[in-house]
């Protein structure tokens, strides 16, 4: 590629070349057979777009809103874990790309930089806290006190992973995090970072109900939104315990394989209850059309997760950058010829 890569999978090829085999198992691996990791893409696929023809497409904007937060495009920056391991920009990094993109970064609580550094990175720009709630609950009222009082405008409660999926590329690289990359709160709560996926999400509270979510929202200040949504039973349930938004999502295929495609789970969600809420989506976006899809499907926007880290792995956080202006290019382009200016535009009828 001698004038650099021209779309995400090219940027993936080049991340794969920098990463270690264990790292790179982590983030690209999904679970058991990888059915539901392969299903999420493919979904995208099995969608066909539906133009318009002579409507004015002289002013085409990728703008829109997320809860109420004006954003350059529909296209948000997913929790990704351990990004110091990806590149040494971190989640610092990732948090300049996303701000300089116009758009919604969201830390993970599994992130190599506290809350407070990665508001120090990009002053002012827009984030949301992934939330996992702990065993030692104080560890994780701690980091979401932390993410408010630095002006985190959102709290992502992930509700999909209660224990790790059987993730069977880190069985076979043995992976375990490095020594000298560190998640400050998993440090807080076992004393090391130095563990495994599994061994981390032994410190995940099991015990975890419809009724901690509503407590949650009535405590926080900022908006909760419920992660890990499959079906609209329990979007409802999420929505009458106090979320102000839903992310419908597998988890990357990396918990139980062998459900749907996050895409093929996004209908039934919006019909639930999209009139009431915002219904976002994550898994399997990796153009700009894609993101098409998704909207015509009802969604408010899609998080990234994967395509964003490989081009932090591949570049850092000019990498980054990168990657979601290569996405922002595309939608452009393919809101022109959807014959949609805006994101608003796009509609059920645009897709078949």
């Amino acid at each position: 590629m001698s004038n650099g890569p021209v779309n995400v999978r090219d940027v993936e090829r080049l991340a794969e070349d920098r990463l270690q085999s264990g790292p790179l198992g982590y983030y690209a691996g999904g679970a058991g057979d990888e059915r539901t990791l392969r299903d999420n893409e493919a979904a995208y696929a099995r969608r066909r777009l539906r133009p318009r023809v002579l409507v004015d497409v002289s002013e085409v904007s990728t703008a829109t809103t997320v809860l109420g937060q004006e954003v350059a495009m529909p296209v948000l920056v997913a929790p990704v874990a351990l990004q110091k391991m990806a590149h040494p920009d971190g989640e610092p990094g990732m948090a300049r790309a996303a701000a300089d993109a116009g758009t919604i970064m969201c830390v993970s609580t599994l992130a190599t930089s506290t809350p407070r550094e990665v508001c120090d990175a990009a002053p002012g720009a827009p984030r949301w806290f992934q939330v996992y709630v702990l065993k030692d609950r104080a560890v994780s009222r701690a980091l979401v006190d932390e993410a408010v009082d630095c002006g985190y405008r959102a709290l992502v409660l992930t509700v999909d992973a209660p224990r790790a999926g059987r993730r069977e590329r880190d069985l076979r690289t043995g992976f375990t995090v490095p020594p000298g990359i560190e998640m400050p709160g998993v440090t807080a709560a076992a004393g090391t970072s130095q563990l495994t996926p599994a061994e981390f999400f032994s410190l995940v509270d099991t015990s975890l109900t419809w009724a901690d979510l509503e407590r949650l929202a009535a405590e926080c200040d900022v908006p909760v939104l419920v992660k890990g949504v499959h079906t609209a039973q329990d979007a409802r349930l999420a929505v009458e315990h106090g979320a102000a938004g839903v992310i419908v999502s597998n988890h990357g295929g990396r918990q139980l394989d062998g459900v749907p495609a996050s895409l093929d789970m996004l209908e039934e969600v919006v019909q639930e209850v999209g009139g009431e809420v915002e219904v976002l989506v994550d898994g399997g976006v990796r153009r700009g059309t894609d993101v098409l899809v998704a909207l015509a499907l009802g969604a408010r926007a899609v998080l990234v997760g994967r395509p964003a880290l490989w081009g932090l792995a591949w570049d850092g956080e000019a990498g980054a950058r990168r990657v979601l202006g290569m996405l922002q290019e595309e939608l452009a382009l393919g809101l022109t010829l959807l014959g949609a200016p805006t994101p608003a535009g796009v509609t059920r009828a645009h897709v078949a």
